[in-house]
Protein backbone atom coordinates (compact mmCIF):
# COMPACT_ATOMS: atom_id res chain seq x y z
CA UNK A 1 0.00 0.00 0.00
CA UNK A 2 1.44 3.35 -0.96
CA UNK A 3 1.52 6.51 1.16
CA UNK A 4 -1.34 8.19 -0.73
CA UNK A 5 -3.59 5.19 -0.09
CA UNK A 6 -2.67 5.18 3.60
CA UNK A 7 -3.48 8.90 3.86
CA UNK A 8 -6.88 8.29 2.25
CA UNK A 9 -7.66 5.51 4.69
CA UNK A 10 -6.55 7.64 7.63
CA UNK A 11 -8.67 10.58 6.38
CA UNK A 12 -11.69 8.29 6.06
CA UNK A 13 -11.03 6.95 9.57
CA UNK A 14 -10.88 10.47 11.03
CA UNK A 15 -14.05 11.42 9.19
CA UNK A 16 -15.95 8.43 10.60
CA UNK A 17 -14.62 9.13 14.11
CA UNK A 18 -15.84 12.74 13.80
CA UNK A 19 -19.25 11.43 12.72
CA UNK A 20 -19.24 9.21 15.83
CA UNK A 21 -18.51 12.32 17.89
CA UNK A 22 -21.44 14.17 16.33
CA UNK A 23 -23.62 11.14 17.03
CA UNK A 24 -22.43 11.21 20.65
CA UNK A 25 -23.41 14.87 20.95
CA UNK A 26 -26.86 14.01 19.58
CA UNK A 27 -27.16 11.21 22.17
CA UNK A 28 -26.29 13.62 24.98
CA UNK A 29 -28.82 16.19 23.77
CA UNK A 30 -31.41 13.44 23.33
CA UNK A 31 -30.76 12.11 26.83
CA UNK A 32 -31.19 15.57 28.33
CA UNK A 33 -34.39 16.15 26.36
CA UNK A 34 -35.83 12.79 27.46
CA UNK A 35 -35.10 13.76 31.07
CA UNK A 36 -36.81 17.16 30.91
CA UNK A 37 -39.76 16.39 28.61
CA UNK A 38 -42.80 14.69 30.13
CA UNK A 39 -43.86 11.21 29.03
CA UNK A 40 -47.14 12.61 27.69
CA UNK A 41 -45.24 15.12 25.53
CA UNK A 42 -43.00 12.36 24.18
CA UNK A 43 -46.02 10.23 23.28
CA UNK A 44 -47.71 13.20 21.59
CA UNK A 45 -44.51 14.02 19.69
CA UNK A 46 -44.21 10.42 18.44
CA UNK A 47 -47.84 10.43 17.32
CA UNK A 48 -47.36 13.72 15.47
CA UNK A 49 -44.12 12.54 13.84
CA UNK A 50 -45.71 9.35 12.55
CA UNK A 51 -49.02 10.87 11.41
CA UNK A 52 -47.74 12.16 8.04
CA UNK A 53 -45.78 9.01 7.33
CA UNK A 54 -48.79 6.81 8.01
CA UNK A 55 -51.00 8.96 5.80
CA UNK A 56 -48.51 8.41 2.93
CA UNK A 57 -47.89 4.73 3.68
CA UNK A 58 -50.22 3.05 6.22
CA UNK A 59 -47.92 0.00 6.30
CA UNK A 60 -44.70 1.88 7.13
CA UNK A 61 -42.79 -0.46 9.47
CA UNK A 62 -41.18 2.14 11.74
CA UNK A 63 -44.28 4.32 12.07
CA UNK A 64 -46.57 1.37 12.80
CA UNK A 65 -44.06 0.01 15.30
CA UNK A 66 -44.05 3.33 17.15
CA UNK A 67 -47.85 3.63 17.13
CA UNK A 68 -48.37 0.04 18.27
CA UNK A 69 -45.86 0.26 21.13
CA UNK A 70 -45.97 3.87 22.34
CA UNK A 71 -48.40 2.87 25.10
CA UNK A 72 -45.79 0.61 26.67
CA UNK A 73 -43.32 3.50 27.03
CA UNK A 74 -43.28 3.85 30.81
CA UNK A 75 -41.65 6.28 33.20
CA UNK A 76 -38.95 3.73 34.01
CA UNK A 77 -38.32 3.29 30.27
CA UNK A 78 -37.96 7.05 29.96
CA UNK A 79 -35.42 7.16 32.79
CA UNK A 80 -33.50 4.18 31.38
CA UNK A 81 -33.28 5.69 27.90
CA UNK A 82 -32.19 9.08 29.26
CA UNK A 83 -29.45 7.61 31.44
CA UNK A 84 -28.39 5.21 28.71
CA UNK A 85 -28.11 7.94 26.08
CA UNK A 86 -26.25 10.28 28.43
CA UNK A 87 -23.82 7.59 29.56
CA UNK A 88 -23.26 6.26 26.06
CA UNK A 89 -22.80 9.77 24.65
CA UNK A 90 -20.35 10.90 27.34
CA UNK A 91 -18.23 7.75 27.05
CA UNK A 92 -18.29 8.02 23.25
CA UNK A 93 -17.20 11.70 23.36
CA UNK A 94 -14.32 10.76 25.66
CA UNK A 95 -13.19 7.91 23.38
CA UNK A 96 -13.65 9.92 20.17
CA UNK A 97 -11.52 12.71 21.60
CA UNK A 98 -8.81 10.21 22.56
CA UNK A 99 -8.91 8.62 19.10
CA UNK A 100 -8.64 12.01 17.40
CA UNK A 101 -5.66 12.82 19.65
CA UNK A 102 -4.15 9.51 18.47
CA UNK A 103 -3.96 7.97 21.95
CA UNK A 104 -3.11 4.32 21.32
CA UNK A 105 -4.95 3.08 24.43
CA UNK A 106 -8.21 4.44 22.96
CA UNK A 107 -8.41 1.78 20.25
CA UNK A 108 -8.79 -1.24 22.53
CA UNK A 109 -10.71 0.83 25.08
CA UNK A 110 -13.29 1.73 22.41
CA UNK A 111 -13.69 -1.91 21.46
CA UNK A 112 -14.15 -2.94 25.09
CA UNK A 113 -16.54 -0.10 25.95
CA UNK A 114 -18.84 -0.65 22.99
CA UNK A 115 -18.77 -4.42 23.47
CA UNK A 116 -19.85 -3.93 27.09
CA UNK A 117 -22.70 -1.69 26.00
CA UNK A 118 -23.91 -4.34 23.55
CA UNK A 119 -23.66 -7.08 26.19
CA UNK A 120 -25.61 -4.96 28.66
CA UNK A 121 -28.32 -4.24 26.09
CA UNK A 122 -28.69 -7.94 25.30
CA UNK A 123 -28.72 -8.80 29.03
CA UNK A 124 -31.40 -6.22 29.73
CA UNK A 125 -33.45 -7.35 26.74
CA UNK A 126 -33.34 -10.95 28.02
CA UNK A 127 -35.19 -9.86 31.17
CA UNK A 128 -37.46 -7.10 29.82
CA UNK A 129 -38.24 -8.22 26.26
CA UNK A 130 -38.75 -4.51 25.61
CA UNK A 131 -39.28 -3.73 21.96
CA UNK A 132 -38.01 -0.20 22.67
CA UNK A 133 -34.73 -1.66 23.88
CA UNK A 134 -34.57 -3.89 20.81
CA UNK A 135 -35.02 -0.80 18.63
CA UNK A 136 -32.21 0.94 20.54
CA UNK A 137 -29.92 -2.07 20.04
CA UNK A 138 -30.56 -2.10 16.32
Amino acid sequence: MDIIEEKRIFTLFRFTVILKGLNALAEIVGGILILVISKASIVLLMLNLTQNELSDDPNDFVATFIINHIGSFSGSSQTFFAIYLLTHGIIKIFLVTALLLNKTWAYPASFVAFSLFILYEVYRYYFTHSLWLLALII
